[in-house]
């Protein structure tokens, strides 16, 4: 990376420097850090390093530092000069075509990184429950959780993605209640939910159930005439079987729809059926970490960290919800996990320092668990925000979706850090102009394309009206790409061309530091920052260049530029799992 290769060749100048005496009284095994950064006046360079900082040991000027580093300094190809403390270096022609080849060598894997190394991760999110349709908090957790994995796995970590169930306890049994309701008004019975609010609480008396209740009917007529209005423990369990098996059916569908792939459903249900959470109680018993108080069982968790003990099983002999959990992290940890990551609503910040004292108390690292926080979505709708809930009339992620399309939906979603609340306002994310993130970057991509599409085209000749054979044929584009001679890039007087591509160039080989900070900081919204003021220097480069000029030459050097950015967008927008159009 251009931005590491420079620090560490002023990293071993300083040393240099301190080492024949050049900065008074520092000394070369003293301790350092520096940043390569953008001069904010272009006239400076292209990048820049303050060493103001080593000021401390040196006891000189920041200026006369400058000076005598960059003394010490020597790159091929590469001016490099002092403006006060800092030290500049503008980049000549062959750094710049190196990013170019680079990327055209490595195509799709440019910007991967082994930073991860094999790490095995189980990312978990979403992990709704299946009572209902997703809302659109669930949107944003399935498209930053979807997006991290693809780009922990560019980064060399091996990601396994989790969707936990949660279909154990009341609001199954609730779920199965609501959906005899349903069953009995297509019967055509007299029914309908209770309208006292407390009672209600206990029901979801949304909309979406009727195609459910018709389904049941249809598939169990002689079992649906035997349902009164007094519901036994049997057929609730049916019904409840059904309404669950059937919302996870549609839960799974949509979000494949919103390219979403998880690699396993784990049920809390199975959980329990397998005796794991009994099989962890015991174990924390036997470790001394439990203790009986008022006819309750607790988790000495304030040993570590929490603020107060936990209740793991309650008076009435019934586990709290901390019981499976905790179980399951401790499955995760046995199934051999490195790092395991979960995507949590913000309303779960309490709820971390009790699942990582649980991990510590188990015997395990507590620094294995990262839980991302995330804040909610505010949906704007013609400048009104849209109310969201399971049991008021909503917008469900799926209605969504259908209003502004899964890539618009899945970009808007991760364009700002998932501890941000977002304001999804749905009429800009609809519409096909600049100031739309999505459409400005997708309309770069697809722009490349249609300069690609034209280079293997018939033209017409201007003055006589008449076909002329293409600039370039199909079997000879490719390979005029790849060999292409880059210094044409910057031999022809066009100052605003030459400029505009270097800056192009330079943002391009910013990608690489972007994902493996990306990766690091968990933040997949980098990317979607990054793309922005790609698709911007890929704009203005357009403005100035024209590219397709009949000298095939200078042609193909400028195509292979535009390769290059293409490449860069499609590889950034499939880590989001957005599609990179070719016609728009």
């Amino acid at each position: 990376m251009l931005k590491q290769y420079i620090i560490d060749v002023t990293a071993n100048a300083i040393k240099t420097a301190a080492k024949n005496g050049q900065l008074n009284q520092m000394q070369e095994n003293d301790s350092f850090t520096l940043n390569a950064e953008i001069p904010k006046n272009e006239e400076f360079g292209d990048l820049a390093i303050n060493v103001s900082s080593l000021a401390k040991y040196a006891k000189m000027a920041p200026p006369a530092i400058a000076q005598a580093v960059a003394q010490a300094i020597s790159i091929d190809d590469c001016e490099v000069t002092t403006v006060a403390g800092f030290i500049n270096f503008k980049l000549g022609q062959s750094f710049l075509n190196a990013i170019v080849k680079e990327i055209l060598n490595e195509n799709a894997q440019y910007g991967s990184n082994d930073f991860g190394n094999g790490q095995k991760v189980i990312l978990e999110y979403v992990s709704a429950n299946p009572t209902g349709p997703f809302h659109i908090g669930h949107g944003r957790w399935a498209a930053m959780g979807s997006a991290l994995a693809n780009l922990l796995k560019f980064a060399g970590y091996d990601v396994f993605q989790e969707f936990y169930i949660n279909d154990a306890g009341n609001q199954i049994k609730n779920l199965g209640r609501s959906l005899h309701v349903r069953v009995l008004q297509e019967l055509g019975e007299d029914i309908d939910f209770p309208t006292d609010e407390i009672e209600r609480k206990s029901f979801y008396p949304g909309e979406y159930l009727i195609p459910v209740a018709k389904e049941f009917v249809k598939e169990n007529p002689e079992f649906s005439k035997t349902l009164t209005k007094e519901l036994s423990n049997e057929q609730l369990e049916k019904l409840s079987s059904f309404a669950k098996a059937k919302m996870l059916e549609l839960q799974k569908e949509l979000l494949n729809k919103f390219h979403t792939h998880f690699d396993n459903f784990y049920s809390e249900t199975d959980l329990h059926k397998s005796g794991k959470v009994e099989e962890c109680v015991k174990k924390l018993k036997d470790l001394d970490m439990l203790y009986e108080k008022e006819g309750a069982l607790w988790f000495k968790s304030s040993l570590f960290g929490d603020d107060q003990d936990r209740v793991l099983r309650k008076t009435d002999g019934s586990n709290t919800y901390l019981t499976a959990d905790i179980a399951y992290h401790h499955d995760k940890i046995k199934r051999g996990f490195d790092k395991l990551i979960n995507i949590w609503g913000a309303d779960h910040h309490g709820y971390v320092p009790r699942m990582r004292a649980s991990i510590e108390a188990l015997g395990d690292d507590p620094n294995k668990l990262e839980v991302l926080l995330g804040q909610l979505v505010n949906i704007v709708m013609n400048g009104e925000a849209v109310r969201m809930g399971k049991r008021k009339n909503m917008v469900t992620l799926e209605d969504l979706i259908d209003e502004v399309g899964v890539d618009a939906t899945r970009y808007w979603m991760i364009i700002r850090s998932i501890d941000t609340t977002l304001d999804f306002d749905i009429e800009l994310a609809k519409s096909k102009t600049d100031e739309n993130p999505v459409f400005y970057v997708q309309y770069a991509h697809a722009r490349a394309c249609s300069i690609f599409r034209n280079a293997k085209s018939e033209r017409i000749n201007i003055e006589t009206k008449e076909k002329i054979s293409p600039l370039f044929e199909e079997n000879e584009l490719n390979e005029a790409i790849l060999n292409a001679d880059l210094n044409l890039l910057w031999s022809v007087d066009e100052d605003k061309s030459a400029a505009s591509a270097k800056k192009l160039i330079l943002k391009l080989e910013e990608f690489k530091p972007m994902i493996l900070m990306a990766a690091k900081n968990r933040a997949p919204y980098m990317i979607c920052k990054y793309l922005q003021e790609l698709a911007g220097c890929f704009h203005q480069f357009y403005t100035f260049s024209r590219v397709l000029t009949d000298d095939k030459k200078l042609a193909a050097a400028r195509l292979a530029l535009v390769k290059s950015v293409a490449t860069v967008i499609k590889t950034a927008l499939k880590i989001l799992a957005v599609e990179a159009p070719e016609r728009m």
